[in-house]
């Protein structure tokens, strides 16, 4: 890649009292060159930051170009935010998964919603998964020479011939040689196993588990964890590969087989190192297991352990809690209904609160054709056929995780306004459990 093909990074934000607004940057102006280099991404700019003395290429939204020197504590931030992570573009993915969420998605929406990427820099910035598959060797010495680790991985299965028939590319069949070549310079992986039943279950799941936790071992394992996860489905998936959910009979045998794999990785290799999502147990209709089945929750990310530390951190939080409003709040909440009976403790404890009433609308998603759904995939549809022409008090509950980041829209493109519209009624987004419980209140 040339650094013609670099654009300048565009900025979105000067945090206050930064170097950056000292200096006089402005929203608008965009990042040319640091020290003479073009950053390809916010990798590459954070490592050329870390320097005393810079040399800035600057150009302003008039186009007219700067030069900026600054003198600074080398582990001093600049203060900058840009539109992208990415400033030569995006990694994009030729494999063909049958279950790639962005090929189970209707036309005519919002053009980000199509873009597959397989870009490990999103990986080691974010902990976005991969599958390896889609590297130039200048990408694999970059990986290397820049120390970027640990990736986040798409494992699926170990058998070459079961990861190709899933990846639908020839490359995929390499996965074990790929986790050597980090297991040799000491870099590591988390990996994930996204579950297809009929396909990398059962023999292909053990398996595949068996011998990545052959790389689990020394100091700095190659394989540091694992997270086995439900296929997700939608209405509008094509159907030639003739894939089916996660029943909750298959749910209950995924949890047993792993429960006993659990046991011997414990004695073995002295960890839980396979972990399975809580979509499992929701599923299965099974308790989740307790805080300290997690450890240090290694795969938050991939929805092991997100529950049950909510739970915690709600609890904590709850200490906050008023014994009565001074005045009357109705609110109701929307969720997901795969959480609804996970999430009882918390609407108890909010119902205590007097002169507070919360009511729990837990929803399957009409849009998606899911019997069970996960609240980050109920789009604005599903909301508004649930609650028009209902009495929702005060206001709406919305987690945040519905809509898209720093957006106000939901996978649907339907927006927060829009919604606000059509119930009549101030929606209320919430970020985590301290903003639950300050809009609950009042505050």
């Amino acid at each position: 890649m040339s650094e013609t093909s670099i654009r300048p990074a565009l900025i979105t934000a000067v945090l206050p009292d930064s170097i950056a607004a000292e200096i006089g940057f402005e929203v608008g102006d965009r990042l040319v060159a640091i020290n003479g280099q073009r950053p390809r991404d916010l990798i590459d700019y954070q490592f050329l930051c870390a320097d005393e003395v810079l040399e800035l290429e600057v150009l302003d939204a008039t186009g007219k170009t700067h030069q900026v020197e600054i003198e600074k504590d080398y582990d001093e931030d600049l203060g900058l935010e840009f539109d992208t992570a990415l400033f030569d573009g995006l990694i994009q993915c030729n494999n063909r998964c049958p279950f790639c969420f962005i090929d189970q998605q209707p036309p005519g929406k919002r053009e980000t919603l199509y873009l597959k990427d397989d870009d490990y820099r999103l990986s080691f910035l974010y902990g976005s998964y991969l599958t390896l598959t889609n590297l130039s060797q200048r990408e694999w010495d970059r990986i290397e020479q820049m120390r970027l680790s640990p990736l986040y991985v798409s494992v699926h299965a170990t058998e070459p011939e079961v990861r190709i028939r899933l990846l639908k590319n020839p490359r995929a069949g390499k996965i074990l040689e790929h986790i050597r070549w980090f297991q040799e310079r000491r870099l590591q992986i988390h990996a994930q196993v996204v579950l297809c039943p009929g396909i990398n279950d059962r023999e292909h799941l053990t398996r595949t588990l068996l011998d990545l936790a052959q790389f689990h071992q020394g100091e700095m394992p190659p394989i540091s964890s694992v997270a086995v996860v439900p296929v997700g489905l939608t209405r509008f998936r094509p159907r030639e590969d003739n894939l089916v959910p996660v029943n909750r009979e298959k749910a209950q045998e995924v949890i047993a087989q792993i429960q006993d794999l659990q046991i011997k990785f414990q004695q073995q290799i002295g960890s839980t190192f396979a972990w399975l999502a809580d979509e499992w147990f929701l599923i299965a209709g099974q308790e989740l297991p307790p805080e300290s089945h997690y450890e240090d929750y290694p795969q938050i990310g991939n929805g092991v352990g997100s529950i049950r530390q909510f739970l915690k951190q709600f609890q904590v939080a709850a200490r906050k809690l008023p014994k009565r409003l001074t005045f009357p709040r109705r609110l109701t909440w929307v969720v997901g209904n795969a959480v609804e009976q996970a999430f009882q403790p918390i609407l108890h404890r909010l119902n205590q609160v007097e002169d507070l009433e919360v009511r729990l609308v837990a929803l399957a998603s009409d849009y998606w054709g899911q019997s069970i759904t996960v609240t980050g995939l109920l789009t604005g549809q599903d909301i508004l056929q649930a609650l028009q022409g209902e009495s929702l008090g005060d206001g709406v509950l919305l987690p945040s995780l519905m809509l898209k980041q720093g957006d106000t829209r939901f996978l649907d493109d339907m927006t927060v306004a829009d919604l606000t519209k059509h119930l009549n009624t101030p929606i209320l987004p919430v970020s985590g459990v301290e903003e639950l419980i300050q809009t609950c209140s009042g505050g």
